[in-house]
């Protein structure tokens, strides 16, 4: 077989770029269907089961509804993490579509709700010694949640979304 060696610079590979964009969106353009008007009643119905879809969402990914519905008594600290983690990145992962109907204000506090949950749940497991268990883990984690002074982060983002859905209906 003969040996092709294809040299581009740099000028030509960003014009290729360019244009297979520029190619890109006009066939999305003209192939995109036209999106119903926000007054739509299927489009209402929409935007409603998202916010829905969102307080679910906040409700299972709260500290204290993983624990309960998570606990493996028998694992170590760091499974238990592993498992909260994991769970906590599926459900969002599971309802990241949602986006598209809601508010970016929305959004941003159900994204806000997921990595401080996941910051919590890391800086606890660090906190705790190599021979934790699972159930300490989970202890600690409530612990600091029920010495919260202020209003849990899940509840106010369950408010924000509850206030949005009561907006649209007006």
């Amino acid at each position: 077989m003969p040996d092709f060696n294809i040299t581009i610079d740099l000028t030509t590979l960003l014009l290729l770029v360019l244009l297979a964009l520029a190619i890109g969106g006009l066939v999305l353009v003209r192939t995109r269907a036209p999106l119903p008007a926000t007054g739509d009643s299927q489009t209402l119905q929409l935007r409603l089961q998202a916010y829905e879809r969102l307080v679910l969402l906040a409700e299972r990914i709260s500290l204290p509804h993983l624990i309960s519905r998570l606990n493996s008594p028998s694992s170590t600290a760091d499974e238990m993490k592993a498992l909260l983690i994991e769970s906590i990145k599926q459900e969002f992962d599971y309802n990241s579509t949602q986006q598209l109907y809601v508010s970016a204000t929305a959004w941003e506090a159900i994204r806000n709700l997921k990595e401080q949950n996941i910051l919590l749940i890391n800086q606890v497991a660090a906190s705790l010694g190599w021979q934790a268990t699972g159930a300490m883990l989970n202890k600690k984690l409530l612990e600091l949640l029920l010495a919260q002074q202020d209003k849990p982060l899940d509840d106010i983002v369950k408010a924000v979304l509850n206030e949005e859905a009561k907006r649209l209906m007006r």
